[in-house]
């Protein structure tokens, strides 16, 4: 078993939580299951990482034609000051854009969600990958138009070395331990439908 699959998301300034293109007009084409699932997870992400101080990148796929980010997402990014930072982008890849790319640079790891999977989820995994990062994709927390597309994206990047996860194991991964001063509220995220 290679070191990378034994990695744990780090709770850390060089650890980003990174949602890619969630918005309006694309998640408004999701399937309607696929997309409650895809935001409910992430906003559970971002208010953990509110919480826990990991800084968050957004990035918005064409905002003019595709719109802003989904609510409550955008609400909850509002009130993270400057621990998020949105950035717009024309290539499907986070990576094609100079300015994210340069935060992302010195990244050990990211944990990865968005739309859509077999898109732009998976060229900026594969770009991160390309670059030393560990990626950690948050499976529950991204989707695709067509949930065979999703699969398909996933497992590519599995093969590619990013580690297929879900929200609440990095959360947990990112509280290490049941002590953490914030154990309580974060774990109050799960229960929160």
């Amino acid at each position: 078993m290679s070191t990378a699959a034994r990695a744990r998301c780090e709770r850390s300034d060089r650890s980003p939580l990174l949602l890619v293109d969630l918005q309006e007009r694309l998640m408004a084409a999701m399937p309607e299951t696929e997309r409650q699932r895809t935001v409910r997870n992430a906003s559970r992400l971002v208010e953990a990482a509110r919480q826990l101080e990991i800084p968050v990148e957004v990035s918005r796929q064409y905002p003019r034609g595709l719109g802003d980010t989904v609510e409550p997402l955008r609400s909850a990014l509002a009130e993270l000051d400057e621990l998020a930072t949105v950035t717009d982008k024309t290539a499907f890849s986070c990576c094609g854009e100079a300015a994210l790319e340069q935060r992302l640079s010195g990244c050990r790891s990211v944990v990865l969600g968005g739309a859509e999977t077999h898109v732009c989820v998976t060229q900026t995994a594969l770009d991160l990958l390309d670059a030393g990062v560990t990626v950690f994709v948050a499976s529950d927390a991204v989707c695709s138009r067509n949930p065979e597309l999703r699969v398909n994206g996933l497992e590519r990047l599995r093969v590619a070395g990013a580690i297929i996860t879900n929200h609440e194991s990095v959360l947990f991964e990112w509280l290490g331990d049941a002590r953490a001063a914030e154990f309580k509220s974060v774990s109050q995220l799960l229960r929160e439908v």
